[in-house]
């Protein structure tokens, strides 16, 4: 066996069902699942019309390349949602199976194991992924801790120079998850400055990017920044993006990475190996979702909807933060993370992460300890039903009811 696998830890969703294991919920209530960040809102018509009239597609291998059309409808979009002066299809964008195919394999192309200790940073909380492509690739993840004493930006003035002279990689997610932080320009200057400085390279994760609440101010880019600081070769930078929450498709498993042409090179290489090209018949769902944006505007809307609705429930009891975009509120608990979202998905049968189970412990504290993850993904009733439920709930908490 792979001796990497022994230090892969337990997903979060594996460490929840332990937690509830030999809890049987209040049977007056119908379960409300506010865990996991997978898109509850209907997939549009004509996405679900395109992979109908492509199903003759089937009969084919697909090209890990993927389809010219569908490279330059992510190109299109691209260049239209960041203002970019035309990256090039052939060579900087590669389609993908969703963001976290993508960002598992760039690891494995990136990572040089024959250099001593490889290193790959990661924020913490972090999505489990860049943690076990890091270890799975033979390196080492090194986490800096986000918390609201640090407006949720990775310290990198923390690292020591040693350890930035081993870092292959610097993972970052903006919008972040859980806590929905969008990286500034200045931010993306100093990464730029350490990558450069340090040979690193930078894996954006960026399937958040399409849900924020400030239509006059769309998230930030990476390569928007790098275009904006004169980095048009985009040197040790590649962008994740997803359909997944954009669109609502998850089950498509459509993304694509986009940067360095010579790190699209050899990912390229190695997803031809890895057997990772995506079916003809959802390239071409693919690429009509990525030309339209009345969809995209309407999933933000719903989204603009729940964040209202449940802010003005819960946080005269439970104090919340509006992110600054993503679909989550990363909220601080009034006891332990574990032992609130145990209680109340016995009480209450409403379901919510531990932030505990996205963090490590780093720097004498896990970061995520004392917080949950709420994501907003069912229908806007269902999210009102879950914030009153979630009002009564600390209400009774707070006259000890629950002991």
């Amino acid at each position: 066996m792979n001796p990497h696998l022994s230090l892969v830890q337990p997903y979060p969703f594996e460490k929840l069902r332990q937690l509830f294991q030999g809890i049987t919920p209040n049977p007056a209530r119908h379960a409300i699942n506010l865990s996991i960040g997978e898109p509850k809102h209907p997939t549009p018509e004509f996405i679900k019309q395109q992979l109908r009239d492509h199903l003759g597609g089937l009969s084919s291998y697909p090209l890990t390349l993927g389809s010219e059309g569908l490279r330059g409808s992510i190109g299109a979009w691209l260049n239209q949602r960041y203002g970019l002066s035309g990256i090039n299809i052939d060579t900087q964008i590669i389609p993908t199976l969703g963001s976290r195919e993508a960002l598992f394999s760039l690891a494995q192309t990136i990572i040089n194991s024959r250099k001593p200790n490889p290193v790959v940073v990661c924020p913490n909380p972090f999505y489990q992924i860049y943690e076990g492509a890091a270890l799975l690739a033979g390196a080492a993840p090194y986490f800096l801790n986000t918390t609201p004493k640090n407006n949720f930006t990775m310290e990198l003035n923390r690292l020591p120079a040693e350890v930035w002279d081993r870092t292959q990689i610097l993972f970052t997610c903006s919008p972040g998850n859980p806590h929905g932080k969008v990286t500034t320009l200045d931010e993306w200057k100093t990464l730029f400055a350490l990558s450069d400085k340090h040979g690193f390279v930078i894996i954006a994760d960026e399937c958040y990017s399409e849900i924020y609440f400030d239509d006059a101010h769309p998230p930030l880019g990476a390569l928007q920044a790098a275009q904006q600081l004169g980095r048009h070769d985009f040197k040790n930078l590649v962008v994740v993006g997803s359909l997944s929450k954009r669109s609502n498709v998850p089950g498509m498993r459509s993304g694509f990475a986009a940067g360095d042409a010579a790190i699209m090179k050899a990912f390229l290489l190695y997803r031809t190996y890895h057997g990772s090209a995506m079916s003809p018949v959802v390239q071409a769902a693919s690429a009509a979702a990525w030309g339209d944006e009345a969809h995209v505007e309407e999933n933000r809307a719903l989204y603009k909807q729940k964040f209202k609705a449940f802010y003005d429930i819960v946080h005269p009891v439970m104090p919340l933060v509006m992110p600054e975009a993503s679909f989550y509120f990363w909220a601080q608990t009034p006891i332990d993370d574990q032992e609130f979202v145990k209680k109340l998905y016995e009480h209450k049968h409403v379901t919510l992460l531990p932030g505990t189970y996205l963090a490590r412990e780093a720097y004498s504290m896990n970061p995520g300890n004392g917080f949950v993850r709420i994501a907003l993904v069912p229908a806007l009733s269902e999210c009102v039903e879950a914030a009153n439920r979630i009002k009564e709930f600390v209400n009774k908490l707070s006259t000890n009811a629950y002991q």
